[in-house]
């Protein structure tokens, strides 16, 4: 299983069905936002220490991983319908984000204005 795989595999679920003038990038980063969303409202009202252990419930665990799936499924075909490689686009935003947030650098404001 690749990311490409799973690209491919989503774009011909979605041609089998004739979904792909929904499939504009506009309407997939809503649609990203609203699965965004639906994982958050799992953890809407619980304590921090019930948020750690969510996955100890069966059914909360069902919830979190189809909400991650939409996430993800949304995430990819939002890339593959604009070209961007996500795992390349990650990579070059964590390289990004080392040189802005060098190590023993405190957090906060100001730090990040120096940067």
């Amino acid at each position: 299983m690749t990311v490409a795989g799973l690209q491919r595999r989503l774009a011909a679920f979605a041609a089998s069905r004739g979904w792909q003038p929904y499939h504009a990038p506009k309407n997939l980063a809503a649609a990203l936002s609203v699965e965004a969303a639906e994982l958050l409202e799992i953890f809407q009202w619980m304590t921090p220490e019930e948020a750690a252990r969510v996955m100890e419930d069966p059914e909360d665990a069902h919830r979190v991983r189809d909400e991650v799936a939409d996430v993800l499924a949304y995430l990819l075909q939002f890339c593959g319908s604009l070209g961007v490689d996500p795992l390349t686009a990650l990579s070059e935003k964590i390289d990004r984000n080392e040189l802005r947030f060098p190590v023993g650098r405190p957090p906060g404001r100001k730090a990040r204005a120096e940067g």
